[in-house]
């Protein structure tokens, strides 16, 4: 039967909730093999789903585990999900204003795989920080400070792990249906009646254009609704780094920067925008009014107080964040002004420089990096610092496309 299954989608045929179940539910038990669930990936990447497939597998994801009533307890909350992309730690200060405010937030994330960075990786640079709370301890933390940001639990959809590590290994990560099913399963499990999503595009995030984009995010709106959630979305473009940091403890660095009202730019105000939306959908007001409270969260020194909180409250101590000392500037051949800088190719340099991971084995070196000393749209003379690299060998090489410079 599993063969016959495997073999109607690579002819584009549909399967039902029973066939999906059947296979799916069969490789989480051990009864699939990889390889033959590897097929179907790969046909299901090449051939699409509809709509009821998506809908009929993302609800065998999310029963593959155990599901959230947080709210039962603390009241509306609002979860929040980025589809990743270089130098992405909107969570780090978009989960510190929201709770300052009075709104209990559990945001649970995950490791970084190839260019992009995990969020859980950006919290475990600050030394002692636990993310791996228990449900209990999750229950605590939101009495005693409002927040946590935590990695996800063993429980939560748990085929999803499965499933994204075949993925992973099989060059199907891309596929629309199968990110709204991953995506979507874990938010629904996790409980939040108001689901925020931001949908990145572009060369440093997993969907190329705006098109894809939106489309991917209609599509995980669409689902969430048929569960009774209030969606929203927000699309943000992934063709250019967000922010000037890009590596773990740099990052923290930046995200302390913002909150402590010490930078401006694209970064801070996509997570005012980000924030903005989440206090909207939970105190039933609109975006603008929203967006002022979220502002004064940051002049005002409660949302970077609420950061010390969270990291003190899951044993970080945040004096002891280190970077690399060891330190390489890239500087400018030519004269004229940055028109582009290359998402994915800082994701490579940064991969190389040690602050990712190409296997899920591969240990992670939090305090090396990127700077960006330059940003699109600034002028450059010759000789001026473009990107400050922190490193600890100099096993890399710099692709000098990385800065378009006219």
């Amino acid at each position: 039967m599993i063969k016959e299954i495997i073999d109607k989608k690579r002819l584009g045929e549909d399967l039902s909730k029973e066939e999906l179940s059947e296979i799916f539910n069969g490789y989480l038990n051990g009864k699939v093999k990889d390889y033959q669930m590897s097929s179907l990936l790969m046909a299901i990447c090449l051939e699409g789903m509809n709509y009821d497939e998506i809908v009929n597998l993302t609800d065998i994801f999310l029963k593959s585990g155990e599901q959230l009533h947080y709210e039962d307890e603390f009241g509306t909350m609002c979860d929040k999900h980025s589809t990743g992309g270089i130098g992405d730690k909107t969570t780090l200060v978009i989960v510190p204003i929201v709770a300052s405010l009075g709104i209990p937030v559990i945001k649970m994330s995950g490791k970084g795989l190839g260019y992009t960075g995990g969020t859980i990786d950006k919290l475990e640079s600050i030394p002692g920080y636990r993310t791996d709370l228990t449900d209990k301890e999750i229950e605590e933390g939101i009495k005693k400070v409002g927040a946590v940001m935590t990695g996800q639990t063993k429980d939560i959809a748990p085929m999803d792990k499965m499933i994204y590590a075949l993925r992973d290994a099989t060059a199907t990560v891309s596929s629309i249906p199968l990110i709204a099913v991953s995506i979507m399963s874990k938010k629904l499990a996790l409980g939040a009646s108001k689901i925020l999503l931001d949908v990145k595009y572009g060369s440093g995030a997993l969907v190329g254009t705006k098109e894809e984009a939106e489309g991917l995010a209609i599509l995980m709106k669409k689902i969430g609704e048929s569960y009774g959630r209030e969606v929203r979305y927000i699309l943000s473009d992934m063709n250019v780094p967000l922010g000037r940091n890009i590596g773990n403890s740099l990052e923290v660095v930046e995200a302390l920067n913002v909150l402590s009202g010490k930078e401006e730019g694209k970064f801070k105000d996509l997570c005012i925008e980000l924030a903005s939306n989440m206090i909207s959908m939970v105190k039933k007001i609109n975006v603008e009014d929203a967006k002022k409270l979220a502002e004064d969260a940051i002049t005002s020194g409660k949302a970077l107080n609420k950061f010390y909180e969270i990291v003190k409250n899951q044993g970080g101590d945040i004096t002891k964040l280190s970077v690399s000392a060891n330190r390489y500037e890239y500087k400018s051949y030519r004269e004229g002004t940055i028109e582009n800088i290359d998402a994915l190719g800082i994701g490579k340099l940064s991969l190389s420089l040690g602050a990712g991971r190409e296997s899920k084995e591969d240990k992670i070196d939090y305090t090396v990096g990127i700077v960006l000393n330059k940003l699109v749209g600034d002028k450059v003379n010759v000789g001026d610092t473009l990107m400050t690299l922190y490193i600890h060998n100099n096993n890399f090489k710099i692709d000098s496309n990385i800065f378009e410079i006219q």
